[in-house]
């Protein structure tokens, strides 16, 4: 296959990988395929819908090593579903009577591309897949190689998704700076809420990073600075049940013998009892055009700090999310060799017109590969059997 125009796009929410893997493929393509025009479609699908497009430069080539200093998306994201057609007519994406498929894979036609580097989670490489079929069906050939963005870990079949580290780092650095107002009340409840709609992932990682930093801290218990006091005493995740009665009892021991508790809460839990409170209440639940629960609108954080507060004794409560803070950070050293090593083998795999989502295959020893489409999936459950989350569960006294 020869190949002469590449497109690249992020899409979905943000990850602390997506400026480093852009800056990961341009650098790639200038290295061993320089004569490759490449071009990069602003804000994911919609500025593949509205055809925005930037041409990456000889200049921007040059300087593609800067873009792993940064977080966020120097190309940009948005959330564009293509069979959501109601959304994409509303947005001013396409018109009434149009189909969003369609109109996005002729102006990949009319844009001349040959491959397209789509980096999100599993709706973002699916989604790019139904172009490619759409394409062949109609005589034009675009190979779509896909890189795993998401903070919480959970695309089907891959080990380790871009982000997910970085993601788990921040946030025990958030929590590490959260968890010092436990002192600004003599009976402190504070529930760190971490990002993770169907994933306990990322919640169980940054209390384990969270962990390992109370392991590198001296105490000085005499003067009140003490280990149990800035430690972390319920971890609660979606693959989980919660017995709210047995952990406010727990919970309220711990108080009246530490004088505080520290949560760390996964945005995902207890989410199905909320929802159902709210509906019996007779209000609704809003929605995004992926139809998954917007849960900045019924708040999990403070639903379970409510739960909690008077059956355990606190006398004030805060509760803190992450999320943003996390998601929008850099890529540490852990992801940048991950990054390093998955868009290396997305461009051979692109030069060789092997289409699928890069990573290492969980059903396949690990192997690092391009998976095929219909293998990946999203909302992949956190193994809460697993052994350094068993321990951290015993350790805080939580199982």
């Amino acid at each position: 296959m020869s190949v002469r125009r590449v497109a690249l796009l992020t899409a979905g929410g943000f990850a602390p990988c997506l400026s480093s893997a852009v800056g990961g493929l341009i650098g790639r393509y200038t290295e061993i395929a320089p004569d490759v025009e490449i071009v990069a479609y602003q804000h994911g699908y919609w500025g593949l819908l509205t055809g925005n497009s930037v041409v990456v430069t000889d200049a921007v080539r040059d300087k593609a090593g800067v873009l792993h200093e940064f977080g966020g998306s120097p190309i940009g994201n948005s959330r564009v579903k293509f069979t959501n057609v109601e959304d994409c007519v509303r947005r001013g994406l396409v018109k009434e009577g149009e189909n969003p498929l369609e109109v996005a894979a002729e102006q990949l036609r009319k844009d001349g591309v040959d491959v397209l580097h789509t980096i999100g989670g599993d709706d973002t490489n699916t989604a790019a897949a139904d172009l490619a079929a759409y394409l062949e069906a109609h005589d034009y050939p675009l190979t779509v190689v896909g890189l795993p963005k998401t903070i919480d870990n959970d695309i089907v079949p891959i080990r380790q998704s871009l982000g997910a580290w970085s993601a788990a780092d921040q946030a025990s650095v958030f929590a590490q700076n959260v968890i010092g107002e436990h002192r600004s009340s003599p009976r402190m409840l504070i529930v760190h809420e971490v990002m993770g709609r169907a994933s306990g992932w990322l919640t169980a990682a940054a209390s384990l990073k969270y962990r390992q930093w109370l392991d590198t801290r001296e105490w000085v218990p005499d003067i009140g600075l003490s280990r149990q006091r800035w430690d972390i005493h319920a971890v609660y995740v979606p693959e989980q049940p919660i017995d709210l009665d047995a952990e406010a009892d727990r919970l309220r021991a711990v108080m009246d013998s530490v004088g505080n508790v520290n949560i760390f809460l996964s945005e995902g839990a207890g989410v199905p009892e909320i929802i159902e409170e709210i509906e019996e209440a007779g209000g609704t639940v809003e929605r995004d055009p992926f139809g998954h629960v917007k849960l900045d609108t019924i708040n999990p954080g403070k639903w379970f700090a409510q739960q909690f507060a008077e059956r355990i004794g606190a006398d004030k409560v805060m509760v803190q999310k992450s999320g943003y803070f996390s998601r929008s950070a850099r890529a540490n050293v852990e992801d940048l060799r991950l990054i390093k090593s998955m868009t290396d083998y997305a461009v051979e795999c692109a030069l060789r017109g092997e289409p699928g989502v890069v990573g290492h295959d969980e059903e396949d020893g690990g192997r690092l590969k391009c998976i095929e489409f219909p293998r990946i999936a999203g909302h992949k459950r956190f193994d809460t059997s697993t052994p350094w989350y068993v321990d951290l569960l015993a350790d805080i006294g939580q199982s």
